[in-house]
């Protein structure tokens, strides 16, 4: 059944790229390149993680391929995620026609929140020690608040253009569902830390972040059984976030700045 699921998981890719190819033509090309460059990077990676999906923390990956590798891709994945909350704060701050400065300060505090779930992604890959997979997903946690309730507070506070109302009800209506499932995710996690990091802690120590690289670089374990993914929580991180929710998402935010 996961495996079905793994490979029906590829139409996402004709999704993205559909949503990449048409930004190289009129009329989105046109649009604000602060928009369009962050759509058109996760985009693409989207694209690539639909067709070559790999899951970190145990080197799970579908294909024996070089493209199925969990360095490549995350520095795919980093930029993807670093430009695609870039693109969500700048949305917030095209949003903010008051001009309201704690908006345009909390969209900015999202941005290097990203990029500190960035290093925490890293270390947890090259260290391997879970723990810090909780704190990058508490990092998500924190971005998602900040989009939600400014979200919120631009909706009842200011003067909305109508044709805009949209974007802002996006915000709130994910915010509403994401919210309290990351925290059932982030408990999850914290399952795994104590299963994983206490029971193998003698060892985890012992890696060197050169050996970390190396495995991540390396390292596949070809599977389709649904423990190695995640399971029921896996499953739906994967399609929301690379084949529908978010793709969907971002696709709509730059189709309202033609």
């Amino acid at each position: 059944m996961y495996k079905f699921f793994l490979y029906l998981l590829k139409i996402g890719t004709l999704f993205n790229l559909y949503f990449f190819l048409t930004t190289f033509f009129e009329p989105l090309k046109s649009i604000d390149i602060y928009l369009l460059l962050p759509a058109q990077i996760f985009f693409f990676v989207s694209a690539f993680r639909c067709l070559f999906p790999t899951r970190y923390t145990n080197y799970s990956v579908l294909h024996d391929s070089f493209f199925s590798s969990i360095f490549i891709t995350r520095i795919f994945a980093t930029f993807a995620e670093v430009t695609y909350i870039y693109l969500f704060s700048y949305n917030l701050r095209l949003l903010n026609y008051n001009q309201v400065h704690l908006v345009d300060i909390l969209s900015w505090i999202m941005v290097l929140q990203v990029i500190v779930s960035q290093a925490f992604v890293w270390s947890a890959i090259l260290t391997e020690k879970h723990k810090y997979y909780f704190y990058e997903e508490a990092g998500w946690f924190i971005i998602f608040i900040i989009n939600t309730f400014s979200s919120i507070f631009l909706l009842f506070n200011i003067e909305i253009i109508d044709d805009k109302i949209l974007l802002i009800q996006l915000n709130i209506a994910f915010g509403i569902f994401y919210l309290p499932w990351q925290l059932i995710h982030l408990k999850s996690i914290q399952s795994r830390i104590k299963k994983n990091d206490d029971l193998n802690e003698i060892d985890v120590m012992k890696i060197s972040l050169m050996q970390g690289l190396k495995k991540s670089i390396q390292k596949k374990y070809i599977t389709t059984e649904s423990d190695d993914w995640g399971g029921l929580i896996g499953m739906m991180w994967m399609v929301g976030y690379w084949a529908t929710i978010i793709p969907f998402w971002i696709y709509i935010i730059i189709k309202y700045y033609i």
